[in-house]
């Protein structure tokens, strides 16, 4: 689907802790030549090492627009969840065909995509080889192989087959994002250096991922030469955007959440808490792509899908088997915290729309306001657009920005 679609349907849905480890380098694939179904299987077992490629197979990018010379794959490599256990992820890497022009080693941007769903169809590997059409950052990826960077596109965890995304969970997003930029000078073909300058970048979704990867490279992959961090569109405080989401028109997302983290916390309450409806809305989510979620759960209430009507604030008191709270594991997730344990030695760019109506402003304010306060040298700007609008927006400042983190500029701190 199209941008210009996605903003059709949601338009009318309106209407109607980081593990410290040093990993080594990640051994290289033999040959990229495994069959789609196996980028998507997940391994009898996962190797320890972070970044390992397990499987890849050269693809061609048919909605990454501009007809651009490159050289693609999809790539299955090991990362390592929130409990320190090694877990495989599916993601894409895409180098341009032309040599690299720019001082040193040709850079990567690791790059995690805004909300897709949490249907296996919604990958983004998948959905950027044509398989299936709901994504929007098409345009993102096609400035950053213009300006001759290499792309490493995580899915994000759990979009193997029989698994659930982990969305919004924050530590699996970072670890994913960090690894697959470990992972791609390992693809057979690629050309890339392990001293490459490494640029993040996502938006929503992926912006949180973005700033979790920030806060965790330090600590988690000390190897990879980090330079700089594009987040735009933050849910900095799942609480406070779940609040604004229930019983909206973007309540879908908020039935995404609630999935998302339950996957990765399986100790919380989930489906013991759901009415007919609720089991429904879950059947829901888990099946379809963005659009689909916007336009099948909107003006949905998490009161609609308890058996006790719960509100909020009284499923965040709900404990799970491991005695933690809804509460605490969201409060876990929240961005700007602890930065004192979280070291950022690099510049950070933040960003969001001035009209964003999915992600409350507040949230996205404050997560700039403690970076400013730790220290961190952050960047900030304001598009004159909605949520949606302001991811495409900003793409042209982000590619140049990290350019002139690559040629070592000073970034300038807007704090």
């Amino acid at each position: 689907m199209k941008r210009s679609v996605l903003v059709t349907a949601l338009a009318a849905a309106l209407l109607g802790g980081g593990l410290v480890c040093e990993a080594p380098p990640a051994p290289a694939a033999a040959a990229c030549t495994a069959a789609d179904a196996d980028v998507y299987a997940p391994p009898a077992t996962v190797p320890a090492t972070p970044g390992t490629v397990l499987a890849c197979r050269s693809v061609t990018l048919s909605q990454v627009p501009g007809n651009l010379a490159m050289s693609a794959w999809k790539v299955l490599y090991s990362s390592t969840d929130h409990q320190g256990r090694p877990v495989a992820v599916s993601g894409t890497l895409a180098v341009p065909t032309a040599p690299w022009a720019g001082p040193g080693t040709r850079p990567v941007v690791a790059f995690h995509p805004g909300t897709l769903g949490l249907g296996p169809q919604c990958a983004f590997s998948k959905q950027l080889a044509g398989a299936f059409q709901d994504e929007y950052e098409g345009d993102n990826i096609a400035a950053l192989l213009k300006a001759g960077y290499a792309v490493a596109a995580t899915d994000g965890p759990g979009y193997l087959d029989g698994q659930t995304h982990r969305y919004v969970a924050g530590t699996d997003s970072g670890h994913a994002l960090l690894d697959i930029a470990r992972a791609a000078p390992a693809v057979p073909g690629s050309g890339l250096s392990r001293q490459a300058r490494i640029g993040l970048w996502g938006y929503s979704e992926g912006g949180a991922a973005s700033l979790w990867a920030a806060q965790l490279a330090a600590g988690y992959a000390p190897e990879l030469n980090v330079v700089g961090d594009a987040s735009g569109g933050i849910p900095g405080d799942l609480r406070e955007v779940a609040a604004g989401l229930d019983g909206g028109a973007f309540s879908g997302f908020l039935a995404d959440a609630a999935v998302g983290i339950q996957a990765a916390y399986p100790a919380l309450p989930l489906d013991s808490l759901l009415n007919d409806q609720g089991k429904e809305a879950v059947k829901t989510a888990r099946s379809v792509c963005v659009a689909g979620t916007v336009t099948a759960l909107a003006g949905k209430s998490i009161k609609d899908f308890t058996t006790a009507g719960l509100t909020l604030d009284q499923l965040y008191r709900q404990r799970g088997s491991d005695g933690r709270t809804w509460g605490q594991v969201l409060d876990a997730q929240k961005l700007g915290v602890d930065l004192g344990t979280y070291k950022i030695g690099f510049p950070v760019l933040q960003y969001r729309g001035a009209l964003d109506e999915v992600i409350p402003t507040a949230t996205e304010d404050a997560v700039r306001t403690a970076y400013c306060a730790a220290g961190v040298k952050t960047g900030w700007k304001i598009y004159a657009g909605d949520h949606l609008l302001a991811d495409n927006q900003a793409v042209g400042d982000v590619v140049s920005w990290l350019g002139d983190r690559f040629a070592g500029r000073s970034a300038q701190s807007d704090c």
